[in-house]
């Protein structure tokens, strides 16, 4: 990187980063520095009657210089404490440069410290570290922003949700909260974990590269194996392969990973994201339910200590029992339309003509017809923990036929706060039904439907060797952990969402410059001056434009020969031809 294509504070750290070599002082060491002590420990901890000796690091977050004594405030993994800094402390010999030029001048916000000393009190009642060593152990080349407030108007946030998703690195340091949330995150796993290796289910890992997208309706991503010159996909679920598991003797089986479905992003959709799907054998749907009330409220509790989490303007519990509705229930109740019995022409009709739905398409079956009203008119609805059962079997292609219900599935999904959090099946394990579902989907495929299911041979092989009774359930991880911290969007709780590619400012190359005569290191002159395109300089005048990078020259010390007014003519006019 060119130093011109630096800001000015990055141009005075990299000189700070130099004199501190100089000084002999190594600015990245590559010693371990121990430390035994955290700023939420000496805080809770402290006791005025005892002197104790702490080591800690962290980011250097403020300063506070007066003269012989400074105050700084540390940032470590857990915190931030303030730390006392005086010059004879620090430096009990003679030569002081280690307070009066390394601590006062050529440390910076962002730095990375340690600090060895004792904890005291200071008049002022706060908790402090009384620094007695302190060592430098990797500077910071890029400012953070740093907040300020003035008359209680908060400037220069860095709450910009593109610039926070994007730079979470800084995000996570300058914004209070964000790491509790992937601390949040990351109990919600251990939880989940915990509570089905209570249960003795065992955990497993499943391809992620597949030869066959299957095990849900959705679009795959398509990359290429040079090693057996075929296509293979991107995993849209773990579950076909979960079920081999159990036809293989497993009493349960989960797995917590990534899926990868090729579709869009909004605030609760993102392509790569985390799913846990769980199958035990001799259970079924009617078990699974309960079973994930009891997951679901001891979740919440180990989260936030009670089993209710504000979202939005939502109070919603988790504590079980969860109302159970049937699907068709639902849509009655939210549009007036029964479409018990009805035929998927008779529900396109409804759709179409009676809702007046926009959505719809020929390649529809009517499977995806009531799936889309449900979407409509119901899914949003529905705030506190909902099971929605009893799918029609054009929806459920994996799913047992209900047991008394005819046209219908031993299925459910779990709702909350207007969205699916969870997908369970009593799963089908008669081969032959599978089959001929399986069927079903690739005559949908062959109408028009991109996300229908292919066939997967080698799992009907499996299902004709034998499953036994099971039933399984799909938790989406993300949205999950948005309702347990209270978050509205899904890139507030992935450390590094998939974004749109960053805008690029637009730029000639240091070829086309070159083109019309202009060195490389003028090049970066003339975009310091705000030149980027060539086209820019074509109303300058040559010892206007001679002046400009001139100027740069002379402030940044590169020590350029300057080109003539005519060379520089020269470029104006190549420039007016182009």
């Amino acid at each position: 990187m060119n130093v011109l294509e630096l800001s000015e504070q990055e141009i005075v750290r990299r000189h700070s980063l130099q004199e501190l070599r100089n000084m002999g002082v190594e600015p990245y060491p590559a010693a371990e520095y121990p430390t035994n002590a955290y700023s939420t420990d000496i805080k809770s901890e402290f006791k005025e009657d005892e002197k104790r000796e702490v080591v800690i690091a962290g980011r250097l977050m403020g300063r506070r210089v007066m003269g012989k004594a400074s105050f700084a405030e540390i940032q470590d993994s857990k915190g931030r404490i303030q730390v006392y800094v005086t010059r004879d402390e620090i430096c009990p010999d003679e030569n002081k440069d280690a307070y009066n030029v390394v601590f006062k001048k050529l440390l910076d916000i962002g730095d990375f410290i340690g600090v060895k000393g004792y904890v005291f009190k200071t008049q002022m009642g706060e908790i402090s570290v009384h620094a007695e060593e302190i060592t430098l152990l990797s500077k910071s080349l890029t400012p953070l922003p740093v907040v300020k407030y003035k008359d209680g108007v908060a400037y220069d946030k860095f709450d910009d949700p593109e610039l926070r998703y994007r730079r979470r690195y800084v995000d996570l340091v300058v914004n209070e909260g964000v790491k509790d949330t992937f601390l949040k995150r990351a109990t919600v796993l251990r939880t989940m974990r915990n509570f089905f290796d209570e249960a003795g289910y065992t955990e497993v890992e499943t391809p992620t590269l597949q030869s066959i997208a299957g095990g849900a309706s959705a679009r795959p991503f398509i990359t290429h194996f040079n090693a057996l010159n075929v296509d293979m996909y991107m995993r849209i679920a773990t579950e076909l392969y979960l079920k081999r598991l159990i036809v293989g003797g497993f009493e349960g089986v989960y797995e917590i990973g990534k899926n990868f479905r090729n579709e869009g992003m909004d605030r609760f959709h993102n392509p790569e994201f985390t799913c846990m799907e769980l199958y035990v054998q001799y259970k079924d749907y009617q078990w699974m339910m309960g079973f994930t009330e009891r997951l679901l409220e001891k979740i919440c509790m180990e989260v936030n200590g009670t089993t209710e989490v504000q979202v939005g303007e939502h109070l919603i519990s988790f504590k079980a029992p969860f109302r159970r509705l049937p699907i068709l229930d639902a849509i009655k109740e939210k549009t007036g339309f029964d479409l018990y019995g009805k035929s998927e022409d008779e529900i396109r009709h409804i759709a179409v003509d009676e809702l007046k739905m926009e959505s719809i398409d020929e390649s529809f079956g009517k499977g995806k017809l009531i799936d889309e009203i449900f979407g409509e008119y119901c899914e949003g609805t529905f705030i506190q923990p909902t099971f929605i059962i009893d799918y029609p079997v054009e929806m459920s292609p994996l799913t047992k036929m209900h047991r008394s219900k005819p046209g219908l599935t031993e299925r459910f999904e779990l709702m909350v706060n207007g969205k699916e959090l969870a997908n369970a099946y009593s799963e089908l394990n008669d081969p032959l039904d599978q089959e001929e579902r399986f069927k079903d989907q690739m005559r949908l495929a062959d109408k028009g439907d991109d996300e229908a299911m292919i066939i997967d041979q080698d799992f009907l092989r499996a299902l004709r060797y034998g499953m036994p009774p099971t039933s399984g359930i799909g938790i989406g991880i993300d949205r999950l952990v948005m309702l347990m911290t209270g978050k509205e969007y899904i890139q507030e709780v992935l450390l590094f969402p998939q974004m749109k590619p960053e805008a690029k400012m637009p730029q000639s190359s240091i070829k086309e410059w070159a083109e019309i005569g202009v060195e490389e290191n003028w090049v970066y002159v003339l975009r310091k001056c705000g030149f980027n395109l060539i086209q820019n300089i074509k109303e300058e005048k040559a010892q206007g434009l001679q002046q400009k990078i001139g100027e740069i020259n002379k402030k940044y010390k590169l020590g350029y020969d300057k080109p003539s007014v005519e060379d520089i003519q020269q470029w104006i006019d190549k420039a007016n031809q182009k």
